[in-house]
């Protein structure tokens, strides 16, 4: 018998006869670092961790697609356009959210992974995945967060001069 088949005939039953309640399936520390790099700003980390039910990932989203029409705006009807200037920075900011989310989830150590995400398998270490993740994660993080803060900066000066 495997490791894993005694795993689950030790968890198959307990001993007075209840029902043991589901517990959620182990999640991956590399898979969740990398979803909040690729997909994070549309809230792909947290459907993985929580489920498709999250609040704080469709926030996500929401947030995303309204950044994404002002970009879309500002592409059709030029930098000028007053409502774009307040829908882009919603994008600038959930990609830095998620960037950040992604540096958080890459960085935590191993042993405390286990005890959120996956306490009865224990331990399993993680290579270079993570952090592969976080560097990425940093980059594109500051680079979205400096290029939204320069956006918002040069709106706010120009309405203040008038131009």
């Amino acid at each position: 018998m495997s490791g894993v088949e005694e795993r689950q005939t030790m968890q198959a039953a307990p001993a007075d006869g209840t029902v043991p309640a589901p517990s959620a399936p182990p999640r991956s520390k590399t898979l969740t670092t990398w979803a909040a790099v690729l997909g994070g700003f549309f809230g792909l980390h947290r459907f993985y961790l929580r489920g498709m039910t999250d609040p704080w990932g469709w926030l996500h989203a929401a947030a995303a697609f309204i950044g994404l029409m002002g970009l879309q705006r500002i592409r059709s009807l030029g930098v000028d356009d007053a409502p774009a200037t307040f829908l882009l920075p919603l994008l600038g900011m959930t990609v830095s959210a998620a960037m950040l989310a992604a540096i958080v989830h890459g960085l935590t150590p191993d042993e405390r992974w286990a005890e959120r995400h996956h306490p009865q398998l224990g331990v399993l270490p993680t290579a270079w995945g993570p952090v592969l993740g976080v560097i990425l994660a940093l980059m594109l993080g500051a680079t979205a967060l400096m290029a939204t803060v320069a956006f918002v900066g040069q709106r706010i000066f120009e309405s203040l001069l008038g131009t």
